[in-house]
């Protein structure tokens, strides 16, 4: 754990691993939907189950590292993010140990304090050393969006957001829906980063990172406005 000793607890190095690539250009942000945290550990330590990630964090701010940042850990599966059909050779991996949405372990609820208190010193030190874009800071329902909902409406990513770790919700946002029709909006969602093969999905995991109050699915005059806001950000360069 040379040079980062003083942000990572603990080391259980996975065998699920391969060779990068791609340069890491995102972080890719998950919880574990698994209780206790061994269990999650477990899984992503046992050669047969084939995933894994670069580190978990559990709910008391432990930091555990389970695979190397230059080795290509399998965390995001079948994925897209902004051109980049294999996310898992240009990420870095974060689990969230969390009950995720599943009713048999508790339901779905905020992330613990000191969890986020370790993951935002991990991820400025992420960023930094990669140059990482913050649009590239997203959850796994970004990235895949037809199987997958975390780290859902209740992930830190305002916090994270207010560290300059990924990008805030707009606040200024356009009078009505700027865009002529939903072909538009959905060519706007796609030139944004999003894999939109599945419209309704594509939506949804729109709305949970940038309006998780309401998730509909169906594209709207708000979440337009939004995703204006977020490509006129990036166009006119105050954002990547």
């Amino acid at each position: 754990m040379e040079g980062e000793d003083e942000l990572v607890h603990e080391e259980r190095l996975s065998p699920n691993f391969d060779e990068r690539t791609l340069a890491v250009s995102m972080v890719v942000l998950h919880y574990t939907e698994m209780k206790p945290v061994g269990t999650a550990l477990d899984r992503m330590t046992d050669p047969a189950a084939k995933v894994s990630a670069h580190y978990c964090i559990t709910e008391e701010g432990g930091v555990i590292r389970l695979v190397p940042e230059d080795k290509r850990a399998w965390h995001a599966g079948a994925s897209f993010w902004r051109g980049i059909p294999d996310v898992n050779s240009a990420s870095i991996g974060i689990e969230l140990d969390h009950p995720g949405h599943a009713p048999e372990n508790g339901g779905y609820r905020g992330f613990a304090e000191a969890q986020i208190d370790a993951l935002i010193p991990l991820l400025a030190r992420i960023v930094k050393r990669y140059d990482i874009p913050r649009a590239n800071v997203v959850g796994h329902s970004c990235v895949a969006p037809m199987r997958k909902v975390d780290p859902g409406e209740l992930s830190p990513g305002e916090r994270l957001a207010r560290h300059k770790l990924c990008l805030p919700r707009p606040q200024c946002l356009a009078a009505g829906n700027p865009f002529h029709n939903d072909g538009s909006f959905f060519l706007a969602l796609e030139r944004f980063g999003y894999d939109i093969t599945d419209q309704a999905k594509a939506v949804e995991a729109f709305e949970r990172r940038w309006r998780p109050e309401r998730i509909t699915g169906i594209p709207d005059g708000e979440i337009a406005a939004i995703l204006w806001q977020l490509l006129l950000d990036r166009d006119q360069g105050r954002t990547r």
